[in-house]
């Protein structure tokens, strides 16, 4: 697919450009009881080592906790790191992503020990979409993240706006070490098509960000409507998982002792 340089300096907080239509039916989860494993997937940007205060939240209420490092390349490669460690895991498992990370969970989901998805601030492409896709068409007068023109396949956010952008209500030492410590993204791993969308048979959950400045609140809703996630929100920046993680943790708990 070609890529033209500028397009995702314009697109990333883009609102999708979907209907609510029809909503994928939801089959009862394989795993009847409560679920002890979950694997957590990062977006772009960033590495797994964000995860951090979610990964002790959890880890005290006594869930194993995995946490997936993806270089972020191609959503096919992702997919695989992914899917190796859910095959790590002992029984069920909750799966659960961040924004790149939702278009990963989306694929890696239809592993059979998937029992649950929770979506956090994140992507929820359909069969057939990629994050590209959904960031196609911004709305007029939509706040654009400080992303720079893509080097040699790459692209990363300008490190003077990061905080602003990504991680305005996180400590402004810790926003200044993201912005500094960021992972190239891959504009391949954007451009990544969805086989077969695991929300369709899985059932799903979704923190939404009513502060984020990367991926607009109203067009997180309409993908967490869109899948027939149970809603959450939270007053927080697209780096919710470091501001607020006990919101991220108690969805993620929600999901994992749910009957859905």
């Amino acid at each position: 697919m070609q890529f033209k340089p500028f397009s995702f300096r314009h697109t990333l907080l883009g609102m999708l450009t979907v209907g609510l239509g029809t909503l994928g039916v939801v089959e009862q989860s394989a795993a009847a009881g409560p679920v002890r494993n979950v694997v957590l997937v990062h977006g772009g940007f960033v590495d797994g080592g964000g995860w951090e205060p979610v990964y002790k939240l959890l880890k005290a209420k006594g869930y194993n906790v995995s946490i997936v490092q993806n270089a972020t390349t191609s959503l096919a490669d992702d997919v695989a790191t992914t899917k190796a460690v859910i095959a790590a895991q002992d029984g069920p498992v909750v799966l659960v992503g961040h924004s790149y990370g939702g278009a990963v969970i989306t694929e890696a989901g239809n592993d059979p020990k998937v029992a649950r998805l929770v979506y956090i601030a994140a992507f929820a492409p359909d069969s057939g979409e990629s994050v590209q896709k959904l960031i196609a068409n911004p709305p007029p007068g939509a706040a654009v993240p400080p992303i720079l023109p893509p080097v040699n396949g790459f692209l990363m956010l300008d490190k003077t706006k990061f905080a602003e952008a990504f991680a305005g209500d996180v400590a402004p030492e810790r926003a200044s070490f993201l912005a500094n410590a960021q992972v190239p993204w891959g504009v391949a791993a954007l451009a990544g098509d969805i086989t077969t969308a695991a929300w369709h048979t899985k059932p799903s959950w979704y923190l939404l960000t009513t502060h984020d400045r990367m991926i607009p609140p109203p067009a997180q809703h309409a993908m967490a409507q869109r899948i027939g996630a149970v809603i959450a929100e939270s007053s927080a920046s697209h780096a919710v998982y470091e501001s607020r993680p006990a919101d991220v943790a108690a969805l993620i708990e929600k999901a994992a002792t749910s009957v859905k």
